[in-house]
Order: structure tokens, then C-alpha cells, then sequence
């Protein structure tokens, strides 16, 4: 949750004015700038996020060693499991391993952005802003189609979307439905279920944190008390948060491996 929405609302409650609820606009103020060129706080965090994870993965793995030492333990647990509980399992044994850096890529991105949701001081998730997973998911497309085409030429990879062994009576049924699931639907869910799992996840924090804030600070001992207890579903949430985070990222890797693997495969 933002500290900016915070310090609003403690800022109206301290010059006697009442809580003052922040409106929509109060949580997407530009840091630099303004209009379609504005530099916005999930632009930095999604900055940050690259710096750190090139740094961390350059740190643990530079001097690599027999017996690892605890950062890289850390990163060749998470390698071995996005390698092979995602890419292994879903794609197969033979051709996996190529598509390993952009599925294990995928994975520490979105979780470290995911996690800035309840580290402070950022406390934001940078894909609760629609256009960072619409642009992460356009990138799977790409690539899934890409693979398809190349592996089985244009009309190879139109003619694999049917299913075989149909008639071809209800071919004029079949063919709309499965331009729509390969070309709209995968990756509107793609983008929109990341999207969603975040924006609703940092709202309802922010809706414990300031509730209680504003009984606390506003109401009387029993609202006080109520206030309280608001703080404690706060963290009861943050810890459900994170796991939620990391689901979102091993989903999203997840569905990513399996659009691939569906495009290398000769049948539908």
C-alpha cells in the first residue's frame, strides 16, 4: 500500500479535518512528469526489480562452487524447480532445456515484483498496473506463435488448431472458437488473471491498513479495539498475500510453458 495514500489520510486526521478518503487518482501519481510521458512509481519499482535481480543472480553465481553457499543455494533451488517442475514437465525432456532462461526469467521478474507488494518501502506490486502484464503476456504471444510458425510453417500451424478426427460439418463452429482461444483468449487471461490477483490483493491490504488507521485514530475505544484487530488482518493478509504472489508467478511461468509446448507439439 502506498505510503503517499497514508500520509494523506494521517495529514487530514491530524489538522482536525476528519479522515479524508484518497480517490483513484491518489494511488497513480506520477513521480516525474505528467500524461501519457510520465515516469510512475511501477516504471521505477519494475528499474529496481531488474538491477536486482541481475545483481543478486551475477552475485550468487560468478564464483560458483561443489558446495554452494547460501545464495547459491538460493538460486539453484529456484532455477532447478522453474527448470524442472515447469519447463521439464510441461514441455518434455527433449526440447525443454532451450526455453529455460525465458521461463526462469519470467518467474523471478514477476515474483520480485509481486513481493514489492508487502516489502517496505515499496509496497507496491507492479502488476497491479494492467499495462505491465498486458506487455509481459503480448511477449509469451509472440514467442508461443513465433515457435508454432516456425516448427510448422504458416498453413502446418492454422491447420494444427483443429483438432483432428472432426467432421468437417462442424468445422464452422470449431475454426472461430479456436482463433478465439489461441489469438484472444490466452492472452487476455494471461495478462488480466496476473493483473487481477495483484490489484485486488493491494487494494484489500490497503483497505485493513487505513480502515484501522481511520478507527484508531477517529473513533472511540470500541472502534479503537476494531482498529486494532483491522492492523491484525492486515498481517494476517500480507503473509496470504505472499503465497498468493508466488502462485501468480509460478501460473503465469507455468501457462507460459504450456502455450510453448502446445505450439511444439504435431498434435492439437
Amino acid at each position: 500500500m502506498s505510503f503517499t495514500v497514508q500520509a494523506m489520510a494521517a495529514s487530514g486526521s491530524a489538522e482536525g479535518g476528519g479522515f479524508e478518503a484518497p480517490s483513484p487518482a491518489d494511488f497513480y501519481q506520477p513521480l516525474i512528469g505528467s500524461g501519457q510521458w510520465a515516469f510512475t512509481r511501477p516504471m521505477l519499482l519494475m528499474i529496481i526489480s531488474i538491477i536486482f535481480i541481475a545483481g543478486f543472480l551475477i552475485a550468487t553465481t560468478r564464483k560458483a562452487a561443489v558446495v554452494p553457499g547460501k545464495g547459491q543455494w538460493l538460486t539453484e533451488q529456484v532455477y532447478n524447480f522453474v527448470r524442472n517442475s515447469v519447463a521439464q514437465d510441461t514441455i518434455g525432456s527433449k526440447e525443454f532445456i532451450k526455453y529455460v532462461p525465458l521461463l526462469f526469467s519470467l518467474f523471478m521478474l514477476i515474483l520480485v515484483n509481486n513481493l514489492f507488494g508487502i516489502i517496505p518501502p515499496f509496497q507496491y506490486p507492479t502488476f497491479s498496473r494492467v499495462g505491465f502484464p498486458i506487455g509481459l503476456a503480448l511477449l509469451v504471444y509472440v514467442i508461443y506463435h513465433a515457435i508454432g510458425i516456425k516448427r510448422k510453417g504458416v498453413a502446418g500451424y492454422f491447420k494444427g488448431l483443429i483438432p483432428s478426427g472432426l467432421p468437417k460439418g462442424i468445422y464452422v463452429l470449431i475454426i472461430p472458437l479456436e482463433l478465439i482461444t489461441y489469438f484472444i483468449t490466452r492472452p487476455v487471461t494471461l495478462a488480466l488473471r496476473l493483473f487481477g490477483n495483484m490489484f485486488a490483493g493491494h487494494m484489500l491490504l490497503l483497505l485493513f491498513i487505513l480502515g484501522g488507521q481511520y478507527m484508531v485514530l477517529e473513533g472511540g475505544p470500541g472502534l479503537k479495539v476494531a482498529g486494532i484487530g483491522s492492523w491484525l488482518l492486515a498481517f494476517v493478509m500480507t503473509v496470504f498475500e505472499a503465497l498468493i504472489e508466488f502462485l501468480q508467478a509460478y501460473i503465469f511461468t507455468l501457462l507460459a510453458a504450456t502455450y510453448i509446448a502446445d505450439s511444439l507439439s504435431n498434435e492439437h
